[in-house]
């Protein structure tokens, strides 16, 4: 008894991997340094969007503590 085929779908991860490798034409490492690259600055923006928020969030009990007598 032979089952249906079924369709093989890539992971998030491995379309996200083809495209970087497309990208660079080919080349593995190049798409690797590339997505390393991204990986990096996305984590320092999320970081510096993080620490902003804090620092907003400091003001706003400044100067909810300074509005209260």
């Amino acid at each position: 008894m032979h089952g249906q085929p079924h369709e093989v779908r890539p992971s998030e991860a491995e379309r996200i991997a083809l495209a970087y490798r497309l990208a660079a034409e080919g080349d593995a490492w190049a798409a690797l340094l590339r997505a390393v690259e991204d990986a990096l600055a996305d984590l320092a923006e999320a970081e510096r969007r993080s620490m902003r928020r804090d620092r907003l969030v400091s003001r706003g009990y400044v100067r909810a503590g300074l509005q209260h007598p």
